[in-house]
């Protein structure tokens, strides 16, 4: 597979770029991104997976439940840490597609594993985990994506790859109440389950919300194979990527990471159980998907804007709008068990995921900015010789970056939904929660300022 080892990049030449390397970059790109999307999906599957387990038979206390659902995000955000060094030690392309075709496990495993109501608890556990694996593939995507663009349009690239690559959570809210409904895949997929709630009783194939994502899964691991590509460029010693932990904007990018992607994710993952607490005579799975669908759009959005205002001035006042979103949440929630207003609770919790969107990229495309700036300082009056030196050293720096940084924000997947119900535990209300929130994103602001934003800030971006 030599031929997909490229021997020469330099994305900052303009005339590479425009000869074979914008070409090369964006069949890349558009691979990853529905292997990305793919990704997302097995991760959060297991969350429309476990609702329907006692229905069929599964006697969990509801405390084992949450624990099922909550599994994946901490995984998935633990094993991001370790898959942003894998991009230089085994090459984007080999990655990629090892990592998706490795989603089988779950897919499959959850397929078999909830045919039988006598399926173990700690069965169950172990798949719940390995959807994480899902969540671990954003970490090496992005910085698999990073090295192929120019610094001038990395923030519209990884904006597309990863707002893209965000869709799989609405799709997995989408596809899952679909498929369960008829035996897809007939006696290869098995008989159905007899679900009951009440004097409610229908047949289901539950089943289906992992054996219908393998033949895509099998699709994008193929297609990554074959048609991606490995850049010697990314090769970087194992010791260099660990120089992550000592480095403090690496840190101050991930809190305001938690504050974007970790709103994001955890949003996505409470956002039905809060509409059902505060407003139970709303549907919520009839407005649950809308949330990460906005903010998985407009994503792309927050790196185009990033690039042509820079990163830190629109992650600033994003997060200024994130903190006014949560006043709205505030007023149009019910206060006693009285008042509030659905509609408007709706309408601003819009503008929260939108704006957790455009934060997602806006954030990126600070961190590549931020090491081509720092290289550029320090090899001033190197001589024309060392542009392609820092390039190089900028996009390794900021790969590894990259991957922490997500890894670290993935945990508001666990924290957001946590926070919500002991604040319902304590006080019968998420308004604890909630100030914790604004309390939070104030800090964001504060800290974006200080670092990044203003006219004396120690590293703008």
């Amino acid at each position: 597979m030599a031929s997909h080892v490229l021997t020469h990049w330099n994305a900052e030449d303009a005339a590479f770029w425009e000869r074979e390397g914008r070409a090369i970059a964006s069949r890349n790109l558009w691979i990853s991104i529905p292997a990305l999307m793919i990704a997302f999906a097995v991760w959060m599957v297991w969350s429309a997976v476990v609702v329907h387990l006692p229905g069929i038979g599964f006697k969990f206390t509801t405390r084992e439940l949450f624990w099922l659902a909550a599994l994946p995000s901490l995984c998935g955000a633990t094993l991001r840490i370790f898959y942003s060094f894998m991009v230089p030690l085994f090459g984007g392309r080999r990655w990629t597609a090892i990592s998706t075709a490795l989603l089988l496990l779950p897919a499959v495993g959850i397929g078999y594993a909830v045919r039988d109501p006598n399926t173990s608890y700690s069965t169950l556990v172990v798949l719940a985990l390995l959807c994480g694996l899902g969540g671990g593939n954003f970490a090496s995507s992005m910085a698999n994506i990073n090295f192929f663009f120019p610094n001038a349009q990395k923030g519209t690239a990884l904006g597309l790859n990863a707002g893209l690559g965000n869709l799989g959570v609405s799709l997995v809210q989408f596809v899952v109440p679909a498929v369960i409904t008829a035996g897809m895949f007939g006696a290869l997929g098995g008989d159905p389950q007899t679900w009951t709630r009440g004097t409610e009783v229908r047949q289901m194939w539950l089943q289906n919300a992992g054996f219908v994502w393998v033949p895509f899964i099998s699709v994008c691991a193929l297609a990554a194979w074959f048609g991606m590509n490995d850049l010697p460029t990314a090769k970087v010693p194992f010791s260099e990527q660990t120089a992550i932990f000592r480095r403090k904007h690496n840190w101050i990018m991930c809190a305001l990471y938690l504050g974007t992607f970790g709103s994001f994710i955890g949003y996505s993952a409470g956002f039905p159980l809060l509409i059902q607490s505060q407003f139970p005579h709303a549907n919520a799975l009839s407005y649950a998907w809308l949330g990460p669908l906005v903010g998985a759009l407009i994503r792309p959005l927050g790196g185009w804007l990033a690039d042509k205002l820079g990163g830190a001035r629109v992650t600033l006042w994003n997060f200024v709008v994130m903190a006014a979103g949560v006043l709205g949440v505030l007023a149009f929630l019910p206060h006693g068990g009285q008042g509030g207003s659905f509609f408007g609770f709706l309408a601003v919790f819009m503008l929260l995921f939108a704006t957790s969107g455009i934060g997602n990229g806006s954030t990126f495309r600070m961190i590549p900015a931020m090491f081509m700036n720092e290289r550029l300082r320090a090899a001033a009056g190197d001589g024309p010789g060392a542009e392609e030196r820092v390039v190089r050293e900028a996009n390794r720096a900021s790969a590894a970056a990259l991957g922490l940084v997500s890894a670290i924000g993935a945990y508001g997947g666990f924290f957001i939904p946590m926070s919500y119900g002991m604040s319902i535990s304590m006080s019968g209300a998420p308004h604890s929660a909630l100030a914790a929130f604004l309390v939070f994103y104030i800090g964001c602001v504060a800290t974006t300022w200080w670092y990044y934003a203003r006219s004396r800030a120690p590293m703008p971006c």
